[in-house]
């Protein structure tokens, strides 16, 4: 019996980076060994077991025999015969089929040492094409790693055409679909996720709501980098810089997808895009059963980013509108999504980056002077009913509009 740690915390060691989960695989036991050694079996489809001590998970070494369509159309097998180099075979790319013994020697039958050096993202083997979602793993892969250089592999990006060509995305779950999005989201460089599912066809297959942005014109004196697909990217990758949570960077990805709905005689112009991309964002979430938090953030920002956006220039009472149609008073701490998620609209745009946003810090303080004006003073006075709604408003415009005037003389 031999133990080999495997995949991502070997990987990451070489790239310098502390990996938090380690990986095992056991060679040359049986499950009866497992347990009688003390390991908890846990696994359902194939043994894997808890370590007594340090809970980390020991797979038996196995492999996988295409079986059927899809990522779960696999029979696998293990036993004592299965050899390490079989077991790292099934993995998805050569970087991740890389192995270390207990007396610290590198195994590494599939070059992924030199493929970490060169910045390659490389499938293992040919067999790599049965499973339709090593597409979005090495996607993931591209944005977890592309500041650090990483490419796809230019044989293995033809892989990923094949395998979109062979509709065996339609078999993947929207379990599965959003679970690899969602971790993409929150890697350094989402927006590579999204910009590798493009270069193999694949967008237009798992995003078609996106895919359909790639190539709308937007006016140039707004938009300078003009495309509304690679704008959505520029805003992503803002939203990630700023560190911004998934919520935001979800937000951001489909804030503009009514503008794939635009009448091609009114191009580059957009007018009314906001109600038009409540109907896609609606759709994708349903489709992707996408968590409603994310959603619900997504539905305000695609119909009132225009409205933020215009801040400084509305009205007072229109400020308050918006404060109210956003629930704001509500649900703070959403609203604060919000306008992270229009800072990084304006700003993910060629040449707007490092442009100030000040229209943050107006509806912030607006909220913020509007929120504190109570009820209690309103009651004392002797209103009520309606009569206490109507004088609150009444304070609140007065306060917005006091903030304007400051605003104004600056």
């Amino acid at each position: 019996m031999k133990v080999y740690l495997v995949g991502g915390a070997v990987r990451d060691g070489f790239l310098g980076k502390y990996a938090k989960d380690k990986d095992w695989v056991v060679v040359g036991a049986t499950p009866a060994d497992m347990i009688a050694n003390g390991f908890k079996q846990v696994g359902k489809d194939f043994p894997v077991f808890l370590h007594p001590e340090t809970k980390e998970e020991y797979a038996l070494a196995r492999t996988e025999r295409k079986s059927g369509k899809g990522y779960t159309g696999f029979v696998t097998a293990f036993s004592p015969d299965v050899t390490l180099e079989e077991d790292l075979a099934r993995r998805d790319l050569t970087i991740n089929a890389i192995a270390r013994d207990e007396a610290g020697n590198i195994i590494d039958p599939y070059n992924g040492l030199a493929d970490i050096e060169n910045k390659v993202l490389r499938h293992v083997t040919p067999a790599f094409v049965e499973d339709p979602l090593r597409i979005l793993r090495v996607a993931r892969f591209k944005s977890r790693f592309h500041k650090l250089g990483f490419e796809v592999a230019e044989d293995t990006n033809l892989l990923m055409k094949n395998i979109v060509a062979r509709g065996e995305l339609q078999h993947l779950t929207a379990e599965r679909v959003w679970a690899e999005t969602q971790s993409a989201l929150l890697e350094p460089s989402p927006e590579q996720y999204f910009f590798a599912l493009l270069d193999c066809n694949a967008l237009e297959w798992v995003f078609p709501e996106v895919f359909r942005l790639f190539g709308v014109p937007q006016r140039k004196i707004y938009h300078p980098e003009i495309d509304t697909g690679l704008h959505t990217m520029m805003a992503l990758s803002y939203a990630a810089k700023k560190n911004f949570c998934a919520e935001i960077r979800f937000a951001v990805l489909v804030h503009d997808l009514g503008k794939a709905d635009t009448d091609p005689g009114l191009l580059p112009r957009h007018i009314g895009h906001e109600i038009r991309s409540l109907k896609r964002v609606k759709e994708m979430c349903a489709r992707l059963k996408i968590p409603k938090s994310y959603e619900q953030l997504a539905m305000i920002v695609a119909e009132f980013h225009t409205l933020c956006h215009q801040a400084l220039s509305l009205k007072p009472a229109t400020v308050l509108k918006l404060l109210e149609k956003v629930d704001a008073f509500r649900r703070p701490e959403r609203f604060d999504l919000f306008v992270q998620a229009c800072e990084a609209d304006a700003r993910g745009r060629k040449g707007f980056e490092n442009v100030e946003y000040p229209q943050s810090n107006y509806l912030l303080e607006a909220y913020r002077i509007s929120s504190a004006l109570g009820v209690e003073k309103i009651i004392a006075e002797g209103y009520k009913g309606v009569e206490i709604g109507n004088q609150l408003k009444q304070q609140r415009l007065r306060a917005i509009k006091e903030l304007k005037q400051s605003y104004e003389r600056l």
